[in-house]
C-alpha cells in the first residue's frame, strides 16, 4: 500500500515550497510533487515602465541574490538598445559579481544546507582536542578549530540545550541514521558556521564598496555603472583587495576541507550518491575577467551524454503551465509569455504526519494544476541548471580554471567522477564554484587597475528611439544556475518584461507529456529510512538551493485579492 508524505514548508530556503511524495511498502518514492505555494509580483509591475528602471524592480525579486536580477535587468535593456558598456563598467560589475557568488554559497552550505550533513547534537559529545587533530586531516592550516576554540563553541551550543532549546539548531532531524560524520567532524563543521556567520558581514561590505549598500546595490545603470568616485579612489581598491583575501582565505581553509570531509564520509551514503536526476545540463557564460575573456563558459549537455557539450540555442526556449497556476498552458518562448493566474487550490488526503501517523491533509491535485512555477523547457526536455551544470559543462569544455580544482577534489576525496552527478555532487560543486571564483576573480581586479590608468570611462550613452520597437535579454550564470530575462520595448516603455530563474528550471513542476522536473525526479527511487523524519527528501532538495521568490512572478495589477492562504501547524511535516 502506498504512502504519502508532505513536507512543507520546506525550510532554510528563500520563499515558500511544498513537496509531496507518495512511496511504496519499502519507503522508497515512486511519485514526486514539487509545489511553489505563494507568489510574489514584479513582471506585471514593469509594463509601460522607463527601460532604465527595470534593473532596480527586478533586483526586488529577491533579497538574496538581488545583484543577479539587478544586473540582468539592466544588461537585459543593453541588449535590447545595442548599448555596449565601456570595460571599466564589465569589471566591476564582475567584482560586484564576485562579492554574491563568494557570499552564497558559504552560507548555504554552513547556514542552510549543511545542517542536513552536520549533526549539531552529535558535536556536544565530541572531544575538542581529537576534533583539533581531525581538521589536519583535510589542510594543513585549518581555521578556527583549534582545541580551545572548539571547546568555546561547543559550551556556547551546550548553553542552549541546557536551556531546553537549541536556539538556531531546533526543529531538526538530529540522530538521523543518515548522518555519517563523527563527533569531532560535527563540532568541526559546526565552529565553521558559526565563523561564516561572521564571514556574512565583510563579504556584505564587499559588494558595498562598488554597490553602495548591500542589499539591492544602487550603481549599476544602462551603459555602465556610477560608483566613479570608488574606482579612482586607491583606498577603496584597497579595501576590497582585503575583504576578497579574507573571503578567499575562508572558502580554502574551511569551505574546502569541509567538503573534503563530507565527500569521504558519505560516499557510501545511496540517498545523497545515486540521484543524478534530470540528466540535461545547461548553463551559460559569466564571470567577464578581461576584454575577451570569462570565467565560464556556455553549454548544453543532453541526456547525460558528457562525450558532447552542445551550443545553446536561445529559439529552443520555452515555458509552459499545463501543471502551473495560471490560465494560458501553451508552451511560449519568454519573449510571449504570460502570467495571467488561474489558482485551483488543494484536496483533502491521508498524508503521514511528524509522529508517523496517518492525518488528513490538504494535498494537491496531481491530475490538475499544483504549483506557481511555470515548467521551462529546452527543446521540450527539462533542464538541471545550477552548479553541478556549470562545473560538469566546464569541465568537459577542458575549462582549466576549472579542472584544476575538480581534479584535486576527486584526488582529495577519493571519489570517482560519476559521484558529481548526485546530491552530493550538487553540494561539492557549489564550493568548487566558490573556489574557482575565489582562485581567479582577482583577475578581473588586476585588469581594472591596469584599464583605468588608460581609460576612465564608465558608462556609455543612452539612446533610445520612441517610434521603434526593441527586444533584447541577459543570459548568465547565477549562483543558483542558468538566469535569463527577456525584454520588449515599444513606444519607449517596456511592453512584456519575464526571468526566467533557475529555481524555475529545476523546481518545475510535470509538463504536458507528464514529464518531470529536476525536484522531482531527484526524489524518484529515494529510500527513506523513518517517515515521520523524511530528511533524505530535504538534504536532495537544499542540494538544490531553492529560491522560491525568484521563482513566482504574478500579480493583478487591479488590486484584487487573488487567494488567501494559511498553514495549518498541525499539517506541518518538517
Amino acid at each position: 500500500m502506498s504512502k504519502r508524505i508532505v513536507v512543507d514548508p520546506i525550510t532554510r530556503i528563500e520563499g515558500h515550497l511544498r513537496v509531496e511524495v507518495v512511496v511504496d511498502n519499502n519507503n522508497v518514492v515512486t511519485e514526486a510533487y514539487s509545489s511553489a505555494t505563494l507568489w510574489r509580483g514584479l513582471e506585471q509591475i514593469l509594463k509601460g515602465r522607463d527601460p532604465r528602471d527595470a534593473g532596480f524592480f527586478t533586483q526586488r525579486i529577491c533579497g538574496v541574490c538581488t545583484f543577479s536580477h539587478y544586473k540582468a535587468g539592466i544588461v537585459a535593456v543593453e541588449n535590447a538598445l545595442g548599448i555596449t558598456p565601456p570595460l571599466n563598467a564589465l569589471l566591476t560589475r564582475t567584482l560586484m559579481n564576485n562579492a554574491l557568488f563568494l557570499h552564497d554559497h558559504p552560507v548555504h552550505f554552513y547556514n542552510l544546507h549543511g545542517l542536513d550533513w552536520v549533526d549539531i547534537v552529535s558535536a556536544l559529545n565530541a572531544d575538542p582536542k581529537k576534533a583539533s587533530d581531525e581538521a589536519f586531516k583535510y589542510t594543513s592550516t585549518p581555521i578556527a578549530t583549534g582545541a580551545d576554540h572548539l571547546k568555546a563553541v561547543q559550551d556556547k551550543v551546550a548553553a542552549f540545550a541546557g536551556k531546553g532549546h537549541l536556539g538556531p539548531f531546533a526543529n531538526a532531524y538530529w540522530g538521523h541514521k543518515t548522518y555519517h560524520l563523527t563527533p569531532e567532524q560535527n563540532l568541526i563543521a559546526l565552529s565553521h558556521y558559526l565563523e561564516c556567520l561572521k564571514i556574512q558581514r565583510t563579504v556584505a561590505q564587499m559588494m558595498a564598496i562598488f554597490g553602495a549598500k548591500q542589499p539591492h546595490p544602487q550603481s549599476l545603470t544602462v551603459g555602465g555603472v556610477t560608483c566613479v568616485m570608488d574606482l579612482l579612489d586607491p583606498s577603496r581598491l584597497g579595501e576590497y583587495l582585503v575583504k576578497f583575501q579574507e573571503i578567499a582565505d575562508f572558502i580554502n581553509r574551511a569551505y574546502y576541507p569541509d567538503l573534503v570531509m563530507a565527500g569521504k564520509a558519505y560516499a557510501g551514503e545511496k540517498s545523497v550518491t545515486g540521484d543524478m536526476g534530470v540528466a540535461n545540463l545547461f548553463t551559460y557564460k559569466e564571470f567577464q575577467l578581461g576584454a575577451n575573456d570569462w570565467l565560464f563558459d556556455s553549454g548544453i549537455i543532453l541526456d547525460g551524454d558528457i562525450s558532447k557539450v552542445h551550443e545553446v540555442d536561445e529559439s529552443k526556449i520555452t515555458e509552459e503551465a499545463t501543471r502551473s497556476w495560471y490560465q494560458d498552458d501553451e508552451p511560449l518562448h519568454p519573449y510571449d509569455g504570460k502570467t495571467n493566474p488561474n489558482y485551483t487550490g488543494f484536496k483533502k488526503e491521508d498524508t503521514i504526519d511528524g509522529q508517523g501517523k496517518l492525518s488528513s491533509t490538504q494535498v494537491i491535485d496531481e491530475n490538475g494544476k499544483y504549483s506557481w512555477i511555470k515548467a521551462p523547457r529546452y527543446d521540450g526536455k527539462p533542464m538541471q541548471v545550477g552548479p553541478l551544470a556549470n562545473i560538469v559543462i566546464n569541465y568537459v569544455k577542458g575549462n582549466e580554471r576549472v579542472a584544476k580544482v575538480v581534479e584535486k577534489f576527486l584526488s582529495d576525496t577519493g571519489l570517482p567522477v560519476a559521484a558529481v552527478f548526485s546530491t552530493l555532487g550538487r553540494t561539492a560543486c557549489r564550493m568548487i564554484e566558490a573556489k574557482v571564483v575565489a582562485d581567479n576573480g582577482l583577475e578581473a581586479f588586476n585588469n581594472l587597475i591596469a584599464n583605468l590608468k588608460v581609460d576612465q570611462e564608465t558608462c556609455a550613452p543612452y539612446v533610445i528611439d520612441k517610434n521603434k520597437e526593441y527586444k533584447g535579454r541577459y543570459m548568465g550564470h547565477v549562483p543558483r544556475g542558468t538566469l535569463s530575462h527577456w525584454v520588449k520595448i515599444k513606444n519607449g516603455v517596456i511592453e512584456n518584461y519575464q526571468a526566467v530563474v533557475p529555481s524555475t528550471w529545476n523546481a518545475s513542476p510535470k509538463d504536458a507529456g507528464g514529464v518531470r522536473g529536476p525536484y522531482e525526479e531527484s526524489l524518484i527511487g529515494l529510500k527513506i529510512a523513518d517517515l515521520s523524519k523524511p530528511l533524505e527528501i530535504i538534504r536532495v532538495i537544499h542540494s538544490y538551493d531553492p529560491c522560491i521568490a525568484c521563482a513566482v512572478h504574478v500579480m493583478d495589477t487591479k488590486g484584487n485579492e487573488l487567494g488567501s492562504y494559511k498553514v495549518a501547524q498541525d499539517n506541518i511535516v518538517c
